[in-house]
C-alpha cells in the first residue's frame, strides 16, 4: 500500500508531450515523410533528384541529360518504349536504290557520335533527339527537342523527313553504274582526283584553322573577315554537303560535331546578309535535308531569325549589313553613300528563306521574300533591265547600272531557281525571269569580232564591252532554263549557253596558267583577256566550271569534261601549295604569287562542281535538287502544297 501512494518517477517527453500525442506526431511525421519522397518520384521537376536513386537503370550514358526537358520524346521512351520504328535510308539511297549502291555507301548507315556520358550530353544539348537516334531518323517525332541551352528554347517541328526522302525521284548519291569500261575508269579516276584534291584542302583546313572562317595555307594559319559578324567556322559549314556528296565520312562527321559543339550564334558583330545567307543558312539548310540531323535544322532557323532586322526599312527591301547586337541595319558605305541595296544580294534571299519557313512553320521569313518579289514587280525597269542599286527607304532605282556579274548575277539565277524548286508552280518567278533574259539580250548581248558571245555591262545605256569571271555562270543558267522557255526559244537559248561558257573557257585558255582572270574585255582588239593587273587575279571562282557542269548535264558533249579537266591540273600546278589551295594574283604569270587564302566557296563550289562533272547525272539529280548561289543542294518541292506546313514552295 505505501508503494501505491508513493509517486513513480516517469522521465518527462523532451517536447512534453504524453505518450498519446508522442504516438500521433510519429504518425503525423511519417506521412509527410512519405509525401514528400513521393513528390521526388511524382512532381514534373523530379527529374534532377530521380538520377540520385535510378541512375544504375540508365543504360544510354548521357540519356539522363535529355530527360531534363519534360515531356521529351526520349523520356516517355524509357517509361513505355514503342515499337522500333523503320530506319530511314541511309542518306544517299532509297528503296529505289540498287543493293550494289547500298553496299558501297553502307557506312553511311552507322552514325559515328562521341561517346561517353559528357560527349552523349553534348550531342544531346546541340541537335535534340537526333543525337541519340540512328543517322537520318524521322525527325517528325522531336517537337520541342531543339537545343536544349536556356538560350536556344526548342523549336516547333512538323517536317516529315521520312515523306520528303520517299519523294525523291532519285537516290541522292545515285544508283551507281558499272565503272568495268575503260571510258567509265577513266571517270572514275578523274572524280577521284577530285576527291582527294577535297580531301586535301579539308585536312589542312582543319590542321591549321579549324573553327576559323578561312585558311591561310601559306602562314599556315586561320583567318576570320569581317563579313560575318563574329560567327565562325565558315568553311566547315560550306564544306558539309560536299564532303558527304563525296562519301567523305570521316570528315564529314568532323564538320557535324563542330556544329553541333562549337558553332555559336551568340555573337554582337555586322554580318552581310547575303553572304550569311548563302553560305551559313544554305549550308545548314542543305545539310539537314541530306542527313535529317535535327541540330543543322535548329541551327539555319535560329540564324535567319538573327538576319530579320535587316528588313525594317520602309519598303522592306533589306539593308546589306545587319548588326547581331543592336539588331540595327545599314547598307554598305560603298554602295551609294551607303544609301542603297544591291539587287544580287537582297535578290538572293528566296530560295533559302522559304526553306527556312517550310522547316519553321514561320511564315515570316517567306513574307518578306514575298515582299521583295512585290516591290521589284511594281517599279519601273528601264528597257526591261534591272539596275543594281536600289533605295531601300524610298523603292526607286539609285543608278542604271545593269550588270548580270557582280551586283547583279545571283538575282537572276534565283528567279529560274525559284521556278524549279517550286515543281514549275511559281509562274510570277518565271515569268520575271524569261522578261529579264529577252531585254538582257536586247541589250547587253554582243558578239566580238573574233566571234565569242558575250554579256557587256550597261551604265545609263553606254556599255562596257566586259565581263567578270562571276558572270560566267549565266551560261550554265539559261541552259538550265532552256527546257521552259517559248518553243521557238529554246534552241537559241541551249545554243547561247553553249556560246557564252565557251567565251568563258575562252577566258581561261589564253592566260598562262589557264586559268581565267576576274574581268575580261572585248576591245582595242583584244578579246577575252584582262586588261590591266587589278583584273588579272583568280581566287578559286566556280563559276565558269558551274557551266561546264549545267552544259555536260544537258548536252553531255565531252568537251565540257575535258574544259573541266584542264581547271583541274591548273589547281594542281599554280594553286596547290604545302598547306591547301590558294589564289594567284596573276594568271598570265607562269610564276604564281599567291594570295594566301583558300577560300570557302573553294569547297563548297569549285570542287563540288567539278566533281558531279565527272559524276553520274542522278547524283544530285537536278529533278530533285537545286542549286543556291553557293551550291547548296535545296530540294524541289514534289508533295502537294496543300499538306505542307509552309505552302507552297
Amino acid at each position: 500500500m505505501l508503494m501505491r501512494k508513493v509517486p513513480v518517477f516517469v522521465p518527462a517527453s523532451p517536447w512534453g508531450l504524453r505518450l498519446p500525442q508522442k504516438f500521433l506526431f510519429l504518425l503525423f511525421l511519417s506521412g509527410l515523410v512519405t509525401l514528400c519522397f513521393g513528390a521526388l518520384f511524382l512532381l514534373p521537376n523530379s527529374s534532377r533528384l530521380k538520377r540520385l536513386f535510378l541512375a544504375s537503370r540508365t543504360q544510354q550514358p548521357g540519356l539522363e541529360v535529355v530527360a531534363e526537358v519534360a515531356g521529351h520524346p526520349l523520356a516517355r521512351e524509357q517509361e513505355s518504349p514503342p515499337n522500333p520504328a523503320p530506319a530511314v535510308p541511309a542518306p544517299g539511297e532509297d528503296d529505289a536504290s540498287s543493293q550494289a549502291s547500298a553496299r558501297r555507301r553502307k557506312g553511311w548507315l552507322r552514325r559515328t557520335h562521341p561517346t561517353g556520358t559528357r560527349e552523349m550530353a553534348t550531342a544531346a544539348r546541340s541537335s535534340g533527339s537526333a543525337a541519340l537516334r540512328p543517322q537520318g531518323a524521322t525527325a517528325a517525332r522531336s517537337s520541342g527537342s531543339a537545343a536544349l541551352r536556356p538560350q536556344e528554347p526548342s523549336i516547333p517541328f512538323s517536317f516529315d523527313f521520312h515523306a520528303f526522302r520517299s519523294r525523291l525521284r532519285h537516290p541522292v548519291l545515285g544508283a551507281g553504274t558499272d565503272e568495268s569500261k575503260e571510258p567509265q575508269s577513266l571517270v572514275r579516276a578523274q572524280r577521284e582526283k577530285i576527291k582527294e584534291m577535297m580531301q586535301f584542302a579539308w585536312q589542312s583546313y582543319k590542321r591549321y584553322a579549324m573553327g576559323k572562317n578561312e585558311l591561310r595555307p601559306l602562314t599556315k594559319d586561320g583567318y576570320e573577315g569581317n563579313m560575318f559578324g563574329g560567327l565562325s567556322g565558315a568553311t566547315i559549314i560550306d564544306s558539309l554537303d560536299t564532303l558527304y556528296l563525296m562519301e567523305l565520312q570521316e570528315e564529314f562527321q568532323e564538320a557535324k560535331a563542330w556544329v553541333e559543339e562549337n558553332f555559336h550564334l551568340n555573337v554582337s558583330g555586322e554580318a552581310s546578309l547575303f553572304e550569311v545567307n548563302i553560305r551559313y543558312i544554305g549550308g545548314l539548310l542543305s545539310a539537314f535535308y541530306l542527313t535529317g540531323e535535327e541540330v543543322f535544322r535548329i541551327k539555319a532557323i535560329k540564324l535567319g531569325e538573327k538576319l530579320l532586322p535587316a528588313f525594317n526599312t520602309p519598303t522592306g527591301i533589306p539593308k546589306g549589313v545587319v548588326n547581331f547586337k543592336s539588331s540595327s541595319n545599314r547598307s554598305w558605305g560603298w554602295a551609294m553613300a551607303g544609301s542603297s541595296s544591291i539587287l544580287a544580294e537582297f535578290g538572293s534571299l528566296h530560295l533559302e528563306f522559304l526553306h527556312l519557313t517550310e522547316l519553321s512553320g514561320n511564315q515570316v521569313f517567306a513574307e518578306k521574300v514575298r515582299n521583295i518579289r512585290k516591290v521589284l514587280r511594281k517599279i519601273d525597269k528601264p528597257f526591261g533591265l534591272y539596275p543594281n542599286f536600289l533605295s531601300p527607304v524610298s523603292g526607286n532605282w539609285m543608278q542604271h547600272h545593269v550588270s548580270v556579274g557582280g551586283l547583279g548575277d545571283s538575282f537572276y539565277e534565283y528567279l529560274i531557281k525559284s521556278w524549279l524548286m517550286s515543281a514549275k508552280t511559281d509562274v510570277e518567278a518565271k515569268d520575271m525571269y524569261y522578261e529579264a533574259l529577252e531585254a538582257i539580250e536586247t541589250h547587253l548581248l554582243n558578239v566580238s569580232p573574233g566571234g565569242l558571245t558575250y554579256i557587256a555591262e550597261w551604265r545609263g545605256g553606254i556599255l562596257d564591252h566586259k565581263m567578270g569571271h562571276l558572270a560566267c555562270f549565266s551560261g550554265g543558267m539559261i541552259a538550265l532554263g532552256a527546257e521552259d522557255a517559248k518553243e521557238e526559244k529554246r534552241a537559241r537559248y541551249r545554243e547561247l549557253a553553249a556560246q557564252i561558257t565557251k567565251t568563258c573557257h575562252e577566258s581561261y585558255a589564253r592566260s598562262d596558267t589557264k586559268l581565267g582572270p576576274e574581268a575580261f574585255w572585248f576591245n582595242s582588239g583584244r578579246e577575252a583577256v584582262a586588261t590591266q593587273l587589278s583584273e588579272s587575279y583568280y581566287i578559286l571562282r566556280p563559276e565558269v566550271v558551274e557551266s561546264y557542269m549545267y552544259l555536260w548535264r544537258q548536252t553531255h558533249d565531252p568537251i565540257y569534261r575535258e574544259w573541266g579537266w584542264e581547271v583541274v591540273m591548273a589547281l594542281e600546278k599554280y594553286c596547290r601549295t604545302e598547306a591547301g589551295f590558294s589564289g594567284i594574283q596573276d594568271v598570265y604569270s607562269s610564276v604564281p604569287n599567291h594570295d594566301n587564302k583558300q577560300q570557302t566557296f573553294f569547297l563548297a563550289e569549285t570542287l563540288k562542281y567539278l566533281y558531279l562533272l565527272f559524276s553520274e547525272d542522278d547524283v544530285f539529280s537536278l529533278e530533285d535538287w537545286v542549286f543556291n548561289t553557293e551550291a547548296h543542294p535545296l530540294p524541289v518541292n514534289h508533295s502537294d502544297s496543300s499538306a505542307r506546313v509552309g505552302g507552297q514552295l
